[in-house]
Order: structure tokens, then C-alpha cells, then sequence
């Protein structure tokens, strides 16, 4: 299944970043596009975009700041299907994004992606008080996927905190 295109550019208010695409945003080519996953209407109660967006319209979010990509490009049922050397090979690939497009936040979507990213044991939500790249103000925000068991109040809470960042600092 082809890898579905990042959404980046430079300038970013935001980049947000997932583990790897679900095999239906692999057949539809756009992030997040599992009807089960939360994401847009994760975005949308936080105050982070001015509407509720689909899917099929997530290459628009670049014109309000939002980019998309992953550590992991490759399509997969799950997380489990994933190898050690993908991660390797992603977490690299996902550094040289950041050195070049330097978004002023990056928001792991899952404490997962950024333990991966960072080689860090344990983190928390939120932003990161050391992060990976200094000049990026790193944000690790719970998954948005269905199958996560954390009340969505308490998901969209803490993704509430990147929208009051960027209304707060004009991002």
C-alpha cells in the first residue's frame, strides 16, 4: 500500500504527528481517516480549528497552520505491525523534517510516537520541558484513536492546551 503524502511546509503553527497511517487512510491517501478515529473532532472541541473537518479535507489545515506526518509512513492494520528497525529508520527521517521545517510546536499524537521519537522511558502530557530539538516547542498529546479508554473531555483538555499556547503567543 503506497505511503500516504505529509502535509508540511515552513512556517507551521503546528505539526502534528501520528505513528503510522491506519491501512484506510492508506486506500483514501489522507491522515486520519478511520471513521472511529477522533482526531478532527478532537481538533475541533479544543478550539484548535474554526470548524469541524473530514478527513478528505486535511490538506486544507495548511492554510490555518497545521501540517501532518508521521514516524512511520508505511500503512498498518496497527501499531503491532510496526518493526524496531521502521522506528529506527522513521525516528531520522522525522528529525530531518523538523530541522527543515522547523514548526513552531510538534505534537506527538500519543505518548508512544514521542517515547519513540526521543527514546525517553516516561513522559507526560503536554509540552515537553527538554526537548529533542531546543528551537521547537515539543507537545505530547494522548492518541485519537477510538481505542483509547481515556474520557474524550480529558483528550480534548489537554489538546485545549496547545490551542490557548497559540492564543496566547500569536503562533
Amino acid at each position: 500500500m503506497p505511503e500516504i503524502p505529509d502535509h508540511l511546509d515552513h512556517g507551521l503553527s503546528i505539526l502534528f504527528i501520528g505513528f503510522n497511517p491506519s491501512l484506510l487512510s492508506g486506500e483514501t491517501g489522507h491522515h486520519y481517516a478511520n471513521p472511529r478515529n477522533n482526531f478532527y473532532r478532537i481538533l475541533h472541541r479544543a478550539g484548535l480549528t474554526p470548524r469541524l473537518y473530514d478527513a478528505s479535507e486535511d490538506q486544507d489545515l495548511l492554510r490555518i497552520g497545521y501540517g501532518f506526518t508521521n514516524i512511520v509512513a508505511r500503512p498498518t492494520r496497527g501499531i503491532d505491525d510496526i518493526d524496531r528497525s521502521e522506528y529506527a529508520e522513521g525516528r531520522e527521517i522525522l528529525h530531518a523534517k523538523l530541522m527543515k521545517y522547523r514548526p513552531k510546536i510538534a505534537c506527538f499524537v500519543g505518548k508512544g510516537v514521542y517515547t519513540e521519537y526521543s527514546k525517553r522511558a516516561k513522559v507526560n502530557w503536554g509540552f515537553e520541558p527538554n526537548p529533542v530539538v531546543p528551537e521547537i516547542h515539543e507537545f505530547v498529546a494522548p492518541s485519537s484513536s477510538g481505542l483509547v479508554r481515556m474520557p474524550m473531555e480529558e483528550i480534548v483538555g489537554i489538546y485545549r492546551q496547545l490551542a490557548e499556547y497559540i492564543a496566547e503567543h500569536g503562533e
